[in-house]
Parts: C-alpha cells; sequence; structure tokens
C-alpha cells in the first residue's frame, strides 16, 4: 500500500471504528492505520448478537487497534427500535423483519456518541459497496454528526472476500472467518442473515449448514407447543403470564419458536442501490410477536384505521430498510403508529408445530367483536331490518353509474355491458 495520508490536514487522526469481529472489520483495522496514518479505536456494541462477540475486544487490540471499547445496547435496542418497528408491524416488502436494518441506526448512534466523547474526528464501517448497511451508516452519521469524516475501507479499497483472507494471512491477523466459510452472517435480538457463496444462486435451495437458530424437520417437537404472549399498549410485557425483561421474552421466544423451525426466510429483495439479492433470514421471535400484534390490532382497531395503518406499516418498514430512521418522516409515523396502540392491549395465544405459528385465540378488555352483535343465537342486538335500507344507500352509486353506462351503450347479445370507456359516443 502507498504512502499514507498522515500530514496535517489531509488525513484523520483518530477513527472509531464500528467493530463487529468479523472479517471485513478485521482487516479495516490495518488497513486503516496503513492508508491514513490514523489510529484505529474500535467500538463493538451488542445488541443481542449470541456466540458472535466472542473475545472481539482482545482481538481488535491485536489486530492493532490503539484500544476497544464495548457497550451493551441490548435493551435499548429492544425498547427504542424493536418495539417501534413492532407496533408498525414492520416487514420490508412485506417479508423481511428487518433484524439488521433496525439495529444500524442505533450502532450509528452509538459510533457518533464514541467519537465524539474521544475527540476523534473520523468513523468508520464495514460495509461493501453494494449493500445496504453502507447507505445506513452514511446518511445516519451526516445526519446526527456532519463534521465526522466516513471511511469505509471495503468500499474504498474494492476487496473480495477471497483477497481479505489473503490480506488477513498476511499480517497475521485474528479472524474467525474461514476460507471453506463464505457467508457474511450478522446477527442480533430480532433476527440472523446470512447471504453469500450458493445462497447467491437463487435456484439452489439454502443449505442446512446456514441455519443456526431454527431447528431442522428431522428435529423438530413431535408434538404442537402454545405459547400465550401479553401485550401492554402494543409492547410485549408477558409470555405464559409471566413478566419478562424485553430481552428475556425476546430470546425466549427466539429459541421455543426456533427448535420448531419457525421463522426461517428465504427473500430475493430489491436493495438499496438498485440490485436485487438473495437474503436468508431465521427470525423467530420477530415473526411470532409480529403475527400475534396483527391479530390483536385486527380485534381492536376499527377497520379504517386498519386499513389507513397497514399503509403507514409499509411506509414505515420502507424508511428504516432505506436508511432513513433519523428522519422527519419516520418520527412521525412512529408518533402516529403510537396513537393507534392505546388498545393494543390483551393476550394472544400461538401454536408452534411442524413449522408453523397459528393465531389460535386472542383476547382483549377493548375487543371490538361483540358477540351479542355477531351471534345468529337468540338475544342477537344487531338491527337486521335495518340492514335493508343501509345497502340501499350503500349501493345507490353504483347503481347510478351503472344505469347512465347502460343508456349510454345498450346491452350486448351476451347481455354485458361494454368495456369502460366515453361515456357519450365521439361526436
Amino acid at each position: 500500500m502507498n504512502g499514507t495520508m498522515s500530514e496535517e490536514g489531509k488525513g484523520p487522526r483518530h477513527v472509531i471504528l464500528a467493530y463487529s469481529g468479523g472479517l471485513d472489520t478485521s482487516v479495516a483495522i490495518p488497513w486503516i492505520k496503513e492508508k491514513y496514518g490514523a489510529e484505529v479505536t474500535t467500538l463493538t456494541v451488542d445488541v443481542g448478537q449470541e456466540g458472535e462477540l466472542g473475545d472481539a475486544l482482545e482481538r481488535a487490540r491485536a489486530n492493532g487497534a490503539r484500544d476497544s471499547v464495548f457497550v451493551d445496547l441490548k435493551e435499548a435496542f429492544a425498547e427504542e427500535f424493536l418495539f417501534p418497528g413492532l407496533k408498525a408491524n414492520a416487514l420490508y416488502q412485506g417479508v423481511y423483519p428487518l433484524s439488521t436494518s433496525l439495529a444500524r441506526p442505533l450502532i450509528v448512534r452509538a459510533l457518533v456518541e464514541t467519537a465524539r466523547r474521544l475527540g476523534a474526528d473520523a468513523v468508520a464501517h464495514g460495509c461493501t459497496g453494494k449493500g445496504n448497511d453502507q447507505v445506513r451508516f452514511d446518511v445516519g452519521v451526516k445526519t446526527l454528526a456532519p463534521e465526522l469524516r466516513i471511511i469505509a475501507p471495503v468500499r474504498e479499497w474494492d476487496m473480495n472476500r477471497t483477497d481479505e483472507m489473503a490480506f488477513a494471512r498476511e499480517r497475521g491477523l485474528h479472524i474467525h472467518q474461514k476460507p471453506e466459510s463464505p457467508y457474511s452472517v450478522d446477527e442480533n435480538l430480532w433476527g440472523r442473515s446470512v447471504e453469500g457463496g450458493i445462497l447467491e444462486d437463487p435456484a439452489a435451495p439454502p443449505p442446512e449448514e446456514v441455519f443456526d437458530w431454527t431447528g431442522h424437520p428431522d428435529t423438530w417437537p413431535a408434538g404442537p407447543e402454545e405459547v400465550t404472549v401479553g401485550f401492554q399498549e402494543g409492547v410485549p410485557e408477558t409470555l405464559d403470564g409471566h413478566m419478562l425483561s424485553p430481552v428475556e421474552l425476546i430470546r425466549t421466544l427466539n429459541r421455543r419458536a426456533g427448535r420448531h423451525g419457525i421463522g426461517r426466510i428465504d427473500h430475493v429483495e430489491d436493495r438499496v442501490v438498485g440490485i436485487k439479492s438473495r437474503e436468508t433470514y431465521e427470525c423467530p421471535a420477530a415473526t411470532v410477536l409480529i403475527q400475534a400484534h396483527q391479530a390483536l390490532e385486527s380485534l381492536v382497531l376499527p377497520r379504517d384505521l386498519l386499513s389507513f395503518k397497514a399503509g403507514v406499516d409499509r411506509r414505515f418498514a420502507e424508511l428504516v430498510y432505506e436508511g432513513f430512521w433519523y428522519s422527519p418522516l419516520r418520527s412521525a409515523l412512529e408518533a402516529f403508529e403510537d396513537s393507534t396502540q392505546a388498545t393494543v392491549s390483551g393476550e394472544v395465544t400461538l401454536r408452534f408445530f411442524q413449522g408453523t405459528s397459528k393465531v389460535v385465540s386472542r383476547k382483549s378488555p377493548y375487543s371490538l367483536l361483540s358477540r351479542e352483535l355477531v351471534t345468529y343465537d337468540r338475544g342477537s342486538t344487531f338491527p337486521q331490518r335495518a340492514a335493508e335500507g343501509f345497502i340501499h344507500l350503500y349501493g345507490l352509486a353504483n347503481r347510478t353509474a351503472y344505469a347512465r353506462r347502460k343508456e349510454a351503450h345498450p346491452l350486448g347479445e351476451e347481455g354485458e355491458i361494454p368495456a369502460p370507456g366515453p361515456v357519450l359516443p365521439p361526436p
């Protein structure tokens, strides 16, 4: 690598690197030092990536970091990011529960706070130039701290994973990535994502080796299992009547639903940068909590609100996916979502069996389902005779439009009005 940029005014002096402990961020430490002549401090954020942190702090220092910082933000992640996403039933393209997407703005916030606290003049991340995360990091950092320089070694370097492995071997870096494992893995409380290798071929079924949180059919329990989730104003608080912390509740559901094979997602999605990619996710808790939350909302929210909220939910998910967590629109949508949750309290029971999760019961003190109105037994309070007048007015506009078209276009041999066109023939 030729030359550095350590001269005054030409390059950063101190860089805070978002450090996951994986291959990309491990090779980024010596690369930044060699390229810019800057000191590197790593920041590792615990958002629930079980089994992935390991000896990350020690490895960061062994790989050349001046210092390594660790912050545990699991509770903040659940309360400030996951639960707002849950209230919005956030699923990108109706499929992906945004596990990685929701974690990025929290890591960005921690990155900016650490840089300011330590007096650093730049931050760095290990994102590639063809992924979504670079957008989420760059947009988030420049929104919260426009004075900070952003360095993206993998993007600037344009190296592939084979090149990175060779770079790591040449410098004797301490890494966990093995040449025979071509996958890129990201995980947190809300899910686990895997990409790369054979998964880049959408015609190839995902090999069993890419799954870790969800059981193979051969290991599924022989019988069904039921779990009851208790919500208070849209937030899950209890499992089977037991109050749990947000982190423990999510982790428990990941284990219980995961062993039934629930939460496997194989999705071809549209990335922000304009390409399609095949992504494999494991999101057991996210899958069942969104399912339960939607079931409870269907019980307590009126039809017009449910219909309008579905559009807000979709836009909320898109903004999170696209890296606009710190945008006025997303904040406004969250305020709307919060306003809808005052009555989203109650319990939903789900049955896990053979790779599926099904809602089997739901109840709430705010239920809009009145048995007295809906029952066909004696004692119904629904005014059935009033329905005739309602139907007459309900269909009035439709009847009027049909009659006018019929006057302008007589019925054909089949008794059908021609396809819609000008009401009157041209002069």
